[in-house]
Order: structure tokens, then C-alpha cells, then sequence
């Protein structure tokens, strides 16, 4: 148990630690909005300026992320070659023992009998059969995650004390549950498993009502057990937005909630923050221990624009710092001095004239965790144009699954899984929506490929009817799901993968049957 603020923290050994701003301003931010500018960099030139090399990223951790990253993309790969194989013997007279024994050996799993045995009177289910594999695998890595994994509670220990030092006992994120900002805690701003609190929602939109219930439950736990630090010691509750867009496309493969658009995915997720403060603020005090944080992920790169609060905490959308911007600016510098470059680009930020203006600078907790973010974040631009050779060729959506429920942490890579963060279907059908008509009508529907959704939540094994509870919940939502979306069920092209788990974290999957 934490009990105050720990020095020295191991995490982030290249750590820039800014000077508190100059004095304030008196001009507060402005209330209209300037039109936001067109990208000035095209796809072209992102490839060619986001080259690798840069002096300030962490080339072991990327080579750890690219190693993980590809054994996750490889498994998943492999699913439709072996169906096509396995759909190529069909007629074969031995065809169940060799179609089981294929797809043992290269996935892992076994096909379910009934499928095989009426193979060949109904020709075989090949959607059925890809719905089973990809849950199969799904299960695999979920379960596989934390086999060997005793650093990860290290890493969030070293990371909690970190955030200690910066004054936030809890940071909370919430991004948009687009796929491709699925890896934005991993990846994107490098923060260890177990350190953070993340939870999705379509356009960034999150529950206030259910943050609000949280931030309560946070500073109970203060109070009553000093975890992770007592209330006596000041610090204070971090809530971060991200948003999304194109940088290459941005009339097209931006943010679907917000209709690509920029401007209003960056307005919304800004609004949800304000109003998220404001609501803590009326409910208990003034000055309640809450700062935001807005933050804007280029999918194209990986890029950030983080947005700079001032003295007054407010944020506006024409004050921040582009980590593109800056990795190119340092690319040929040496450490010391491009370290030096994140802060002054964080004092450029703060200290700028016009729409951006501000009133002074954040508090210098603030200010180290934002230079953390970014240098962290220069590593992925550097592990992007190492491995991706500056820009991602899927800059659209490739997601296989969609996850509706409780966040599975374990689900940290790129592109691979639309969220629907969910309690009851009528709270959440916007969100799942967004995800099937969308993204996968497009992506499966129209090749004749089911959607795989997965249903997930999470029970307390200490709380007694509380298994029983979450399975039920289960049950209905998936009950809805197929109602919500019978002309696809009628025709087999999607279906609905049940489990749930205890609460702890490293617990596995338990499936459901339907």
C-alpha cells in the first residue's frame, strides 16, 4: 500500500522534468471556435519524415511490442487458410479425422463435430466454422496473456508511484471505441498493464454518470484504506479523453460517430471532460481533486496532439503539441538535446498568442506526466516507421471482433477489436451500432463473412449471486443482439460468443453456452 508520494520511480528512465510556467496571463480562453486547419503534412511526406532512428526511443521495448504483436496478428492470420483447406476436403472419405487433426495442428482447437458430420448432406458451414475458430482463438490469447507475466505487476507498481509523484492517484482514460485506437495504452502512450483504468466508448462519449460513480468509489477507497495513497496527501483524480482522426484521409477515415470529422470528434470528447468536472464539482465542492486531460491520435501514425490545460485547467483545441512535429524536429539531435525540445515545445505551447491563448501554465505534476506521454509516444512513431515504414497500410477499419461488455484488457493491438462498452442494450445500442452497420457490414457482411461479437463481463466471486447475475446479463444481451439484428442472424452472418470471469485481474475466460 502506497501511503504517500514515492521519489525516484523506475518508470520512464528518460524522463523530462519541466519548470513550472512563466506568470499567468489574464486573457482566458476564447469562446467561439476558429475553423480547425486542413493537415499540412500529406501521406507522402508522413512517410518519408517519420523515418526510423530518433535518439530518444526505447528500441528494446519496440522490439518487444513488434514480437508480440506479430505472434497476435500470425494466429488470427492463419484462421481463414486452414477453413479453406479444410472446406477443400469435404467430399474426402476421411474427411472429419483430417479436418480435426488440421486444425489441431495448426490452431490449436478442435471443429464442432455436428458441423463436420452434415458436411455431406448440407455441404459444410463455413460460417459457422469461422465464428467457432475465431472465438477459439480469442479464448487462446485472452487465457495465454498472463502465462509468465510476474513483471507486469511491477510495471504497474513503478507506474502507479510515477503518477504519485505527478499528484494523480487514479488515472482514467476513455478513447473512442474505434479499433484502431485499441492499442493506445500498449502502444500508443506506452502505460503498463494494471497501472490505468481504460474504458471505450463510441465517439470518446463516456458515461459521466458512471464516471462520476467511479471517481466516488476512488476516493472511498482513499479514505477508507489509503489506497493508493492516503487523502491526506494532495493529489488528485486524472480523467483523459482521446479522440481520433486521418491525417492521410480525413474526410473519410476519421471518427464514424462524429461523421470524420475532426473538429467535432475533438469538440465532443472536450464537452464530455468539461462536463465530467463540472458534474463532481456541483455534487460534492469547488476544487474537487479532478484534472482533465484531452488527447488526439492521428491512426494514420500513431501521432498525438496532446492539448495543454492552463493555469485555469481549461483546455482548448488549438493548444497542443504534435509529437509528429516533434519527432521530425529531433530527429537528428542528440539525446540531451532533443529532450530539451520536448519541453520547450510543451512552454511553446503553453505560452502561445491567438485562439490558442491561455491562462498560464498547469500545475508541474501535469507538466511531467505530458512530457512522459510524450516521449513515450515518440517511441511508437519511431516503432511505426520501423515496422510500418512511417504510416500503417490499413489506415481504414480491419477489425476481426467486437467486444460488447467490460473492457479485456488483454485486447491491446491495433485494429483488431471494436468496443461497445455496454450495461443494457438500451444505454448501449448507439455504440454497437456504430460497430455492426457501420464497420462490419462493410468489412464482412458484404464478402459474405459473419460478425463475430463477443460478450464479456465480469463478476466479483466475493460478492455473493453475483455469477449468476452477470450470466443472466449476459443471456439477455445476447438475446437482444440477435433481435437488434435478425436480418443477419436469419442468414447466419453474425454470432454472439459468451464469458465471463471473476474480477481479478489474470483470471480466465469462463465460456457460456448459448
Amino acid at each position: 500500500m502506497v501511503r504517500g508520494r514515492r521519489k525516484n520511480s523506475p518508470f520512464g528512465s528518460r524522463f523530462v522534468k519541466p519548470r513550472v510556467g512563466a506568470a499567468r496571463s489574464t486573457v482566458t480562453e476564447p469562446g467561439p471556435v476558429a475553423p480547425v486547419p486542413a493537415p499540412s503534412v500529406s501521406r507522402t511526406e508522413a512517410v518519408g519524415e517519420l523515418r526510423p532512428g530518433h535518439p530518444l526511443a526505447d528500441a528494446a521495448m519496440n522490439d518487444r511490442l513488434h514480437a508480440f504483436e506479430q505472434g497476435f496478428r500470425e494466429r488470427f492470420a492463419q484462421l481463414v487458410p486452414v477453413l479453406k483447406e479444410v472446406h477443400a476436403l469435404q467430399h474426402e472419405r476421411d474427411f472429419q479425422e483430417r479436418a480435426q487433426r488440421i486444425v489441431l495442428d495448426r490452431l490449436g482447437y478442435q471443429l464442432p463435430e455436428e458441423a463436420l458430420e452434415d458436411a455431406w448432406i448440407n455441404d459444410l458451414d463455413t460460417r459457422e466454422l469461422y465464428l467457432h475458430g475465431t472465438f477459439e482463438l480469442f479464448d487462446q490469447v485472452v487465457n495465454e496473456y498472463w502465462a509468465g507475466r510476474d513483471d507486469l505487476v511491477a510495471e504497474a507498481e513503478s507506474a502507479i508511484a510515477y503518477f504519485l509523484d505527478c499528484d494523480f492517484h487514479e488515472v482514467d482514460i476513455s478513447p473512442c471505441s474505434d479499433g484502431r485506437l485499441l492499442g493506445l495504452r500498449r502502444f500508443i502512450l506506452r502505460l503498463p498493464d494494471l497501472a490505468v483504468r481504460v474504458k471505450s466508448y463510441a465517439g470518446a462519449q463516456f458515461d459521466i454518470e458512471e464516471d462520476v460513480r467511479h471517481w466516488t468509489k476512488r476516493e472511498l477507497l482513499r479514505f477508507r484504506e489509503g489506497r493508493p495513497t492516503t487523502a491526506d496527501v494532495p493529489s488528485r483524480y486524472l480523467k483523459i479523453a482521446a479522440y481520433h482522426y486521418s491525417g492521410a484521409d480525413p474526410l473519410h477515415q476519421g471518427c464514424a460517430a462524429h461523421g470524420n470529422s475532426e473538429r467535432d470528434a475533438a469538440d465532443g470528447a472536450l464537452h464530455q471532460l468539461r462536463a465530467f468536472r463540472q458534474a463532481i464539482e456541483n455534487t460534492f465542492c469547488c476544487g474537487a481533486s479532478v484534472d482533465t486531460l484531452l488527447i488526439g491520435v492521428d491512426t494514420d501514425t500513431d501521432a498525438v496532439k496532446i492539448h495543454i490545460p492552463d493555469g485555469d485547467t481549461r483546455m482548448s483545441l488549438y493548444r497542443f503539441v504534435d509529437s509528429a512535429a516533434l519527432y521530425r524536429e529531433t530527429q537528428g539531435l542528440d539525446e540531451q538535446s532533443a529532450s530539451l525540445r520536448v519541453y520547450q515545445a510543451i512552454q511553446d505551447a503553453i505560452h502561445q498568442q491567438g485562439w490558442g491563448r491561455g491562462n498560464g501554465a498547469p500545475h508541474e505534476g501535469m507538466l511531467r506526466l505530458i512530457s512522459r506521454l510524450l516521449l513515450n509516444n515518440i517511441s511508437q512513431l519511431e516503432y511505426v516507421a520501423r515496422y510500418h515504414g512511417g504510416h500503417y497500410a490499413d489506415v481504414g477499419h480491419r477489425e476481426r471482433v467486437i467486444i460488447v461488455g467490460q473492457e479485456i484488457e488483454e485486447m491491446q493491438v491495433r485494429n483488431f477489436a471494436y468496443f461497445a462498452h455496454l450495461e443494457t442494450m438500451e444505454e448501449g445500442s448507439e455504440g454497437i451500432d456504430v460497430g455492426v452497420n457501420k464497420i462490419f457490414r462493410k468489412l464482412n457482411v458484404e464478402r459474405g463473412l459473419p460478425v463475430p461479437v463477443v460478450i464479456h463481463y465480469r463478476y466479483d466471486r466475493k460478492v455473493p449471486g453475483s455469477r449468476e447475475r452477470v450470466e443472466a446479463r449476459c443471456r439477455r444481451i445476447r438475446r437482444t443482439i440477435m433481435e437488434r439484428y435478425r436480418d443477419l442472424a436469419e442468414k447466419g452472418l453474425i454470432g454472439c460468443h459468451m464469458v465471463i470471469r471473476d474480477k481479478r485481474s489474470g483470471s480466465r475466460l469462463e465460456p457460456l453456452v448459448a
